[in-house]
């Protein structure tokens, strides 16, 4: 006889609702939250409410609900990320005065480029990353990086699940990608351009933890028309080599900035 399936308890209703904003940036309506929550109209037209409430949820004039400022408060004082995030800003901030373009800081998890930090001014182009969001890794320079250097087996898992096209140029071929990674690896970085957004650029390079493995990515995000690597690539490299000293000297992120399996081995370019 077939085991009855357990029901779900209200702390797994409630951790399914706030899952369905996980890829960041999103606005959903109440149908939206339930389709993606698996969970039936009343339920979460309760539950909703009671997390727009605590402030876990926010509810904007249009009727559609987003990621609540307690939450994220809650959520920022990870350890691991804010840890991060404490060691990068400094580097970021003379990165971008060097620059004057998107400066941006990821993390791999779960099979995508996670972004802990963003600082952008108003000459910037525009781009879709805000800080707690996450896109794929197959579209992006930090997730080209992160990618590069992952485990074989999460590498693998991303080649194989499909990749989506975000616009024309993205790479959706596995053959084409898995020989951009190559070139990641033995070069150092990672550049894209109209890949995820048309119109920009980035330039990518990974940050090094105290074992040799990826603990990061770091890039700018520039005009395509003016994204030059020649310009882009010096300062970008030496914040990361500067982030990468402290990391190695100062951060023990635990499994914040690597997936749970061991991670490649540092490779550079010669």
């Amino acid at each position: 006889m077939a085991e009855r399936a357990r029901p779900i308890s209200v702390a797994g209703k409630v951790m399914a609702i706030l899952d369905a904003f996980a890829a960041g940036g999103v606005r959903l309506n109440l149908s939206e939250i339930c389709r993606r929550a698996g969970l039936p109209l009343a339920t979460g037209h309760r539950l909703v409410g009671e997390l727009a409430a605590g402030g876990f949820l926010e509810r904007v004039p249009d009727g559609t609900y987003r990621i609540g400022t307690r939450l994220w408060r809650i959520g920022s004082q990870a350890p691991a990320v804010t840890g991060l995030r404490e060691l990068a800003l400094p580097h970021m901030e003379d990165l971008y005065e060097a620059t004057h373009d998107n400066v941006q800081l990821a993390v791999l998890r779960d099979g995508r480029a996670l972004f802990v930090e963003r600082l952008r001014g108003t000459r910037s182009v525009p781009v879709v990353t805000q800080v707690g969001a996450s896109l794929p890794l197959h579209a992006t320079g930090v997730g080209k990086v992160l990618l590069a250097y992952a485990p074989e087996a999460v590498r693998e898992a991303v080649l194989a699940g499909g990749l989506d096209r975000h616009s024309a140029r993205t790479v959706t071929d596995p053959a084409e990608l898995r020989r951009s990674l190559e070139q990641v690896r033995r070069t150092g970085f990672a550049v894209t351009r109209d890949e995820m957004t048309l119109g920009a650029a980035s330039v990518a390079a990974p940050v090094f933890d105290a074992s040799g493995r990826v603990a990061a990515a770091l890039s700018l995000v520039a005009r395509t028309r003016s994204a030059d690597v020649r310009r882009l690539l010096p300062p970008l490299t030496t914040a990361a080599r500067a982030l990468s000293r402290d990391v190695a000297a100062h951060w023990r992120g635990g499994s914040a900035g690597r997936p749970d399996e061991p991670s490649a081995e540092r490779k550079t370019g010669s």
